[in-house]
């Protein structure tokens, strides 16, 4: 009798501990939790700076904003996350509204993140960038297109340049919301030889058509991540969910997360909580089965 309680014992405690388990694995994957966002004062803290950089595509000096990790060391080396703002923001956009000096902090106090830089830079490539007057004006629009070689052919290699950071493709990535989220799939899909990890959070309609956005299926090999994500109520959803049908049809691994909520920083905040936890490092199959499931 001894034996068979303690047998049964020994079995309650290890199926307590698989529900646990699960339940923190569900947890850290699918939604953000209560005072992700929230400044925590007694954890290491990292930094947010401006930088400038000359743009031959635009033909001036150009301003950005670059979040160093805690910790960070001129002798150690850092993936980068390129993370761009949406149509009528700027490179403060993020930082105002889903900070990411706030979030990844406490993500990495909780060492649930890989240590990584973070560039937010200003996707209007054109001299006058301010977010002001007529956001929808034709060379505004246009200057959002422009900032792919401004991008590729000035900030990155500014950036790879001033700061300790690997070169090579599989340690980039590039996430953008909105406006942002389309200039992300487009640059970062028609240039999988530079970015590893592609994400639109809510891709709005520049989005390229898919069979523009992605006309060689093979290179989409290349990326060690495509995450695709929106809010459920959102009017946008169907630029979103036009990209993951054709990526399905076409049997192309990838991400496509929904979420409750609409087009705003509800949904996005938590967004950059759950995709900078699946950059730079192994993705189980496990946290692709969990996002990729409906919300309901």
């Amino acid at each position: 009798m001894g034996k068979f309680k303690t047998e049964y014992t020994a079995m309650l405690i290890f199926f307590a501990l698989t529900i646990c388990t699960q339940a923190t694995s569900q947890d850290l994957y699918t939604r953000a939790p209560k005072g992700f966002d929230s400044l925590r004062t007694a954890i290491p803290h990292g930094k947010i700076d401006t930088i400038y950089y000359y743009s031959k595509t635009v033909g001036t000096r150009r301003k950005a904003l670059i979040y160093t990790p805690p910790g960070f060391s001129q002798d150690k080396k850092y993936p980068v996350l390129y993370l761009l703002h949406g149509l009528a923001g700027s490179e403060v956009e993020w930082v105002y509204n889903a900070p990411p000096q706030i979030i990844l902090d406490n993500l990495y106090a909780e060492k649930k993140v890989e240590p990584m830089v973070v560039v937010m830079p200003n996707g209007r490539a054109m001299k006058n960038d301010r977010p002001i007057g007529d956001k929808f004006d034709s060379v505004k629009v246009k200057s959002f297109s422009t900032f792919e070689n401004d991008l590729l052919y000035d900030l990155i290699p500014f950036i790879e340049t001033s700061y300790p950071v690997y070169k090579q493709q599989r340690y980039r990535a590039i996430a953008g919301l909105s406006m942002g989220g389309g200039q992300a799939l487009n640059f970062g899909l028609g240039h999988t030889d530079t970015f590893a990890y592609v994400a639109g959070f809510a891709p709005a309609p520049n989005t390229k058509m898919p069979e523009v956005l992605v006309p060689d299926l093979r290179k989409m090999n290349k990326l060690k991540l495509l995450w695709i994500s929106c809010g459920t109520d959102d009017n946008l959803i169907w630029v979103s969910k036009r990209t993951h049908d054709f990526l399905e049809k076409n049997n192309v691994s990838h991400i496509y997360y929904t979420e409750p909520g609409g087009h705003d920083f509800t949904v996005w905040r938590n967004d950059l909580y759950v995709f900078s936890q699946l950059l730079f490092k192994p993705i189980t199959k496990s946290a692709y089965n969990q996002l990729n499931k409906p919300y309901h």
